[in-house]
């Protein structure tokens, strides 16, 4: 009888917690449903998987596991710039004491050459028809045609097309994290196009606007963190591009530099951006860093160099189960 009665609290108390004090264990044939890290792709995973063990998947990725990858990725930017495709002239070096003194120190162009082989690429084509969707100044709700929606499904879409997304999504979906690239996709969607409030509990903002459109917040440039929108705004006459305070070692592209410069009228400090990147090599990376260090600091390795990424988390508002939109992501400058 009292062994009756111990199976019997122990299987309530194994009900009652979900499953996750299995996570992470080894495959047992005897169980009715799984846990393991393969369950996902046998298709044999528990019901509550994803809510009890999700957070255990991410902290399974390690550190030299992102560097690892992020290796690989900036390996397989098949579709970065070379040198030929881009040239740009950073002109004058500041020091970081002097990056709010707001002087245009550099009298020309930021972007002396872009390729038009280079913008007709299918990744850089998707991503330029989606600059140009949003009202930047916070506060004003975006509205989203269908059209728009199309152009973030194929964005995304294409993406997913070309070896950097490809193996970000094998990474994921190898550590249990996604059990299919079109769950990962649908997620990529929310995460990164979901729209939340900025400013006045209006839905004025997301996190793809605020890191590759950029946004005017409280009388300055908030986010915008992609060469892309630099050298359109600069190619339009709307950006006038006054210093650096950062030039990373890479002397290919992706390059990373710390800027000052003024987006119509409104000043950006110090804004950082991978320079001659790929628009799905900026995906991936902010997407691997947003993903297993969610809010922090994540350190990749690109080339053999170091380099930080940090993200921000949006914490007003949620997704899906409790999911958080992406509020920032950008590479970090001394």
């Amino acid at each position: 009888m009292m062994k009756i009665t111990l199976i019997l609290f122990l299987t309530i108390t194994l009900i009652s917690q979900g499953y996750s004090g299995r996570c992470g264990e080894p495959h047992n044939s005897l169980n009715d449903c799984h846990i393991d890290s393969q369950c996902q792709k046998l298709e044999d995973c528990c019901d509550d998987y994803k809510k009890q063990c999700g957070r255990r998947a991410l902290a399974s990725v390690s550190d030299a596991e992102i560097k690892s990858l992020s290796e690989m990725l900036y390996k397989l930017d098949h579709n970065r710039a070379t040198t030929s495709e881009l040239v740009i002239d950073p002109q004058t070096l500041i020091s970081s004491s002097e990056t709010g003194s707001r002087d245009d120190a550099s009298s020309r162009p930021l972007f002396k050459q872009v390729s038009s082989t280079l913008l007709s690429k299918p990744t850089y084509k998707a991503l330029l028809n989606l600059l140009d969707n949003y009202r930047r100044v916070t506060g004003e709700v975006e509205d989203v045609p269908s059209q728009e929606v199309q152009e973030q499904d194929t964005f995304l879409q294409q993406t997913m097309n070309t070896d950097v997304g490809r193996e970000l999504y094998n990474f994921l979906h190898s550590k249990g994290i996604y059990s299919s690239q079109s769950e990962f996709i649908q997620d990529l969607k929310m995460m990164w196009f979901g729209l939340y409030s900025r400013s006045s509990g209006k839905l004025d903002s997301s996190g793809f606007e605020h890191i590759f459109a950029g946004e005017i917040k409280g009388g300055k440039v908030s986010g915008f963190h992609n060469w892309l929108q630099l050298y359109l705004n600069e190619k339009q006459g709307l950006l006038n591009y006054y210093s650096h305070s950062f030039n990373g070692p890479w002397t290919t592209y992706p390059d990373v530099l710390g800027m000052q410069f003024e987006w119509d009228g409104y000043f950006k400090e110090v804004g950082s951006a991978f320079i001659g990147s790929s628009p799905e090599f900026d995906l991936a990376i902010y997407s691997l860093c947003y993903i297993t260090r969610p809010g922090k600091k994540c350190y990749v390795s690109l080339g053999g160099q170091t380099l930080g990424i940090q993200t921000y988390t949006w914490d007003n508002s949620s997704y899906g189960d409790g999911k958080k939109y992406i509020a920032s992501a950008y590479p970090t400058t001394p």
